[in-house]
């Protein structure tokens, strides 16, 4: 079984260094640092950042059955500006990733069988491929996980609320559920997530949108599960990295992890627990993925290790 991940693979310029990034790539990566079958479906321009992104997939020995090469629109690529407390986003329009072509997508999904579907809503700013995500959905029964990761001016309401009723899983942080809250709920965006106002309403958006679950990472303070059978799992237990590089790809590497976890059957508990503590470890690196592949092995022994 395979984890489809739909969307974009760009390259972050940070000035002084350019890295591939793109939270679907990142995911897609990581999963397969971790040999977990997976198929990334996007698309890069016929150009140098393209050429840096395909040797990535070469370096992480992914399929390349669903990247998709675009002979007139550039490569993606984010500018960004490093600043106390968090990172500045620049997103240039009308990227590669845009234009996803609906019947090549289908083709690759075609000679797998999908367990999931990863997507977010930046891939789907463009209309073509936002036609080429929903008709990936229409044509399997997979799981659909949606990492919301929003960016500002990227995505409305109606996307949101449209991407909300195609998933099952929603995994989001607190500034994405905040403002969630101010679309769906009136909340003082001052009250704390251990509120009964706010389980409330994260109970409300699960029945809104009939999903299974809402996941709400909270950096190093950790996660909270909402299931929709009732379940709620307060993870607090987040080693602190020793030190804190930055945060890019953290939440991409929980998703991956929790991907990985559900593909190879752990506890929910325990998949939460790992998934919290693998982001933590990313905030050490500088960017999205390690560049020494050897970083992943310790976690493969860790976790066999039980």
């Amino acid at each position: 079984m395979t984890t489809v991940v739909f969307g974009e693979a760009l390259v972050d310029d940070f000035v002084t260094e350019q890295l591939v990034g793109g939270a679907p790539f990142n995911v897609a990566r990581n999963l397969a640092a971790f040999m977990s079958p997976q198929l990334m479906v996007t698309r890069i321009g016929d150009d140098r950042n393209g050429a840096v992104v395909r040797a990535e997939f070469e370096r992480f020995a992914m399929s390349e059955s669903g990247l998709q090469l675009d002979r007139m629109e550039e490569t993606g690529r984010v500018l960004v500006e490093r600043r106390p407390g968090g990172h500045r986003f620049v997103i240039l329009p009308k990227q590669a990733y845009d234009f996803i072509d609906p019947a090549a997508a289908l083709e690759a999904m075609a000679k797998v069988t999908p367990a999931t579907i990863y997507f977010g809503t930046l891939a789907q700013r463009g209309a073509r491929s936002h036609d080429s995500l929903y008709k990936l959905l229409g044509a399997s029964s997979a799981t659909r996980f949606l990492d919301l990761n929003l960016r500002e001016g990227q995505s409305d309401r109606g996307c949101v609320s449209e991407s909300l009723k195609a998933a099952n899983i929603v995994k989001v942080n607190e500034e994405e559920l905040q403002a969630l809250f101010s679309w769906f709920f009136q909340i003082d965006p001052k009250t704390t997530l251990d509120s009964d106002e706010v389980h409330a309403a994260c109970r409300a958006l699960l029945d809104m949108f009939a999903l299974e679950a809402l996941i709400v990472t909270l950096g190093h303070r950790g996660s909270v599960y909402f299931g929709a059978d009732g379940a709620l799992i307060v993870n607090r237990d987040n080693p602190a990295p020793p030190f804190v590089i930055d945060t890019v790809g953290a939440g991409d590497a929980f998703s991956a992890i929790f991907l990985l976890g559900r593909a190879r059957g752990w506890p929910l508990k325990q998949t939460l627990a790992r998934a919290n503590e693998f982001a933590g470890a990313i905030c050490a690196v500088s960017g999205a993925v390690p560049r020494d592949i050897g970083f992943y092995d310790k976690w493969v022994t860790r976790w066999r290790a039980g």
